[in-house]
């Protein structure tokens, strides 16, 4: 894996900075050496975020992350801002990366290798400029392929944006995978192509007439290719957002056979759009149901706002009013998410007990 330095100055302790969140807990195609945040200079990125050091610093400044890691050869824009803006102030940064032969990655929708001064200045130093979005045009078009697929397909939705369902659906991802079932995760963003996951599709930087399509591919490919008992699809937005109703085109085109639904209890508005309320969880469940004709079998909980001694009291409550299971994977680990999984699908408890009874033979 390459050495990769995350560009997160300011946003580190918000939801914009989700990409970096990302990539500090888990990544496959670089790794990470430091995050530009001087907000957090001196402290670990793992203990910020999650209460665990991992051994990632905090830099206040490029210069001084490259004093501290001389052979990191990638800068990552780690920001996910609303309109996919770059900072201003960021640009500066990016340059004196250039300057000092770095090649940047880049999640936004504002392509940094359109800027003729950076681009000019990669050429004359021999970097490279990856702008993800450029990469997801799209040239699939939805052909019903998708009814072939046998594997069980479970989609983590959410309630509203940057509200982790990616980490979610890559945890309950792991813990199949660990338990026995050939799990595959199918990524929608920018920050799973950063991770390093092999089946993305970048939903919001496709052709319209591309993105059910392109969604049926890589569904499609993974099946194909990696013959999984369980597909775990990343879910983008929320189906009620008024700025990122994402999730539509994911239930119509990949057909899903479960849904998993990622709530933060403590948030009243929609992040970043707070003169619009977030509607209620039952308002989801049901619009979700409707459109999909499945049933949304566990809450995944994000636990901001929220205080250990409160979280499971309100495990209880949405249990009780609902009947499904509610748990905070990051608190409490996706076990009792993976039951409710196995309870919903026997077909997958069986697989499980065919290998068992195989090993023992």
């Amino acid at each position: 894996m390459q050495k990769a330095i995350i560009l997160c100055e300011g946003k580190f302790g918000t939801t914009e900075g989700k990409s970096a969140h990302g990539l500090v807990r888990y990544s496959r195609r670089f790794k990470i050496v430091g995050v530009i945040d001087s907000t957090f200079r001196g402290k670990d990125a793992g203990e910020v975020l999650d209460g665990v050091p991992n051994g990632i610093p905090f830099f206040g400044s490029l210069e001084e992350a490259l004093n501290a890691t001389s052979d990191a050869h990638y800068l990552i824009i780690g920001v996910a801002t609303d309109g996919g803006k770059l900072p201003p102030s960021y640009r500066k940064v990016v340059k004196s990366a250039v300057l000092h032969g770095m090649n940047i990655v880049n999640g936004l929708h504002e392509y940094i290798s359109d800027d003729k001064e950076l681009c000019g200045l990669a050429r004359e130093h021999k970097v490279h400029i990856v702008d993800i979005r450029k990469l997801a045009k799209g040239s699939h078009f939805f052909t019903g392929e998708i009814e072939s697929v046998r594997a069980v397909k479970i989609v983590v939705l959410g309630t509203d944006s940057a509200i982790g369902k990616r980490t979610t659906a890559l945890m309950i991802k792991d813990a199949l995978n660990k338990m026995g079932l050939k799990t595959v995760f199918i990524g929608t963003g920018q920050t799973s192509w950063m991770q390093g996951e092999r089946y993305v599709s970048i939903m919001d930087s496709t052709l319209n007439d591309y993105v059910s399509g392109e969604l049926e591919h890589t569904v499609v490919r993974a099946y194909r290719n990696e013959k999984p008992d369980v597909i775990i699809i990343e879910g983008q937005g929320s189906i009620l957002h008024p700025a990122y109703p994402g999730g539509f085109e994911i239930i119509t085109s990949t057909k899903p056979d479960a849904i998993i639904l990622q709530h933060s209890p403590k948030r009243l508005r929609f992040d970043g759009f707070e003169k619009y309320y977030i509607p209620s969880l039952k308002k989801f469940i049901l619009v979700l149901e409707k459109l999909s004709d499945r049933k949304v079998i566990a809450i995944t909980l994000n636990h901001e706002k929220i205080k250990d001694e409160e979280l499971l009291k309100t495990e209880k409550e949405i249990e009780y009013r609902f009947h499904i299971p509610a748990s905070d994977v990051l608190k409490e680990g996706p076990g009792k998410i993976v039951s409710a999984i196995l309870h919903s699908f026997p077909k997958l408890k069986n697989k499980l007990h065919d290998k068992k009874r195989l090993r023992q033979q």
